[in-house]
């Protein structure tokens, strides 16, 4: 929605941006929204009146129609295109609470308060970790991101016996805790900051063998990262983002709430029955448009930077269809736009032809 809004322009300041905090009485916004809809007549330039007014209208017209401000207080972002003859009017209740009241008519639509509000804050921390390689990663509502590559030079198995067996075999796992050490000091340089800004759930580490063991037993990392570590340690077979998904994968048990998990279940899902060609997938603005229309959509996927996304989300809050917003960021949600035009839905049965 974000994105969406920040491509409108405007040549004169016709686009309204208004945050209501909690407690502010709608009425009295209203009544402030119509005495500026009373200034606006004395604007010189006929198309500029026009589209301010057409704004402040729309904005009124749907904030008349709410009786209580909601606990996190309401946004409104209302304007008309004169060039394009375009028009958007959204009001919604943000995630978190509106912190000012705010109220301008400018050029572009103003973002800047809702942006925090919506930034991605369930992310999980992940890292791959075997002798001698490392990959430290972030799984995100919008996919799957490599932080760092590490890989270190450690010796293979000596042949001689002995005294310099035993000495060259000390050597060498001194070289390995010193590489446990470094991947520590940056998987805390990555996390930590994250836990500060309360957006990191938890950490899972994976590796092909023991070394994830003793790299989490060893207690390299930061005391508080430490007790983020999720679930059991996992088998990978792969350091890189292959091997990043693969740990994403592998951990289901403890990721199954997490957007970029529900993301991929859901489109697993609509590729299943699009395979089995059961009836239970549909795509297509209308025709997944019309199954809504029927109750018959069980799960609606709709990429979230979709022109007609609020269209649709009203239609699946009337009938009660779960909505999966699709990330464009994801390899998947790119994949999903291209084939099937970001729209998409499971439904609850199949549709008599």
């Amino acid at each position: 929605m974000i994105r969406e809004l920040k491509k409108w322009r405007a040549h004169a300041t016709v686009l309204l941006s208004l945050y209501i905090p909690p407690g502010r009485p709608i009425s009295e916004v209203v009544n402030l929204l119509r005495q500026e809809y009373a200034i606006t007549e004395n604007i010189k330039l006929k198309q500029t009146r026009n589209a301010v007014q057409t704004a402040l209208a729309s904005a009124i017209d749907r904030l008349v129609r709410i009786r209580e401000n909601p606990p996190n207080g309401l946004v409104v972002f209302s304007g008309y295109d004169v060039e394009t003859r375009r028009s958007i009017t959204l009001v919604f209740s943000p995630p978190d609470p509106v912190p000012v009241f705010f109220y301008r008519t400018d050029k572009e639509f103003h973002t800047e308060f809702l942006e925090p509000m919506v930034e991605e804050n369930d992310v999980y921390g992940l890292i791959i970790i075997e002798r001698d390689a490392a990959t430290i990663g972030l799984l995100k509502p919008s996919g799957i991101q490599v932080l760092d590559e590490i890989e270190w030079y450690i010796p293979g198995k000596h042949h001689k016996g002995g005294q310099s067996q035993r000495r060259f075999d000390r050597l060498i796992e001194q070289m390995v805790e010193e590489f446990y050490k470094h991947v520590a000091e940056k998987a805390n340089k990555y996390f930590l900051p994250l836990i500060e800004e309360s957006k990191l759930k938890g950490i899972i580490v994976g590796g092909p063998g023991y070394a994830k063991i003793d790299f989490v037993k060893g207690g390299y990392l930061d005391y508080r990262l430490r007790k983020l570590i999720l679930g059991d340690l996992i088998d990978v077979s792969y350091q890189g983002e292959t091997g990043l998904r693969e740990l994403v994968m592998k951990a289901k048990h403890v990721l199954s709430k997490q957007r970029y998990f529900r993301v991929l279940e859901a489109l697993e899902e609509f590729k299943y029955h699009l395979a089995k060609d059961d009836g239970y997938a549909v795509y297509g603005e209308n025709d997944v448009r019309n199954a809504l229309t029927m109750g018959a959509v069980a799960k609606l996927l709709i990429c979230d930077d979709h022109p007609k996304f609020e269209e649709f989300e009203s239609l699946c809050e009337k009938t009660r269809a779960e909505l999966i917003a699709v990330p464009p960021e994801m390899p998947e949600g790119e994949w999903f736009r291209n084939t099937f035009g970001c729209i998409a839905a499971i439904l609850r049965y199949p549709l008599i032809q």
